[in-house]
């Protein structure tokens, strides 16, 4: 069980970084991530995302990721519980 939320934690962090990378690579005008790519780890880690968007203020105003991660956090919501219950 310490292994999943050691996964669980680390695999969060990494995405919120990327919504920060993405960030900085738009600022600067340099070759962007993907949205499929912020969105297939926004699916693995929503709250890391969710964390990234709201410090970096990055993809806030798409309503393709607020509803997707909205989505996508209740979805691993239920399955954490499912796990951890």
């Amino acid at each position: 069980m310490i292994n999943y939320l050691t996964f669980i934690i680390i695999i969060n962090i990494i995405s919120a970084i990327l919504y920060g990378i993405d960030k900085f690579k738009a600022i600067n005008k340099k070759e962007r991530i993907s949205e499929t790519a912020l969105l297939t780890i926004s699916a693995i880690a929503p709250l890391g995302a969710l964390i990234g968007m709201i410090i970096f203020h990055h993809k806030t105003k798409k309503l393709k990721f607020k509803i997707s991660i909205t989505i996508f956090l209740i979805i691993n919501i239920l399955l954490y519980l499912n796990y951890f219950v």
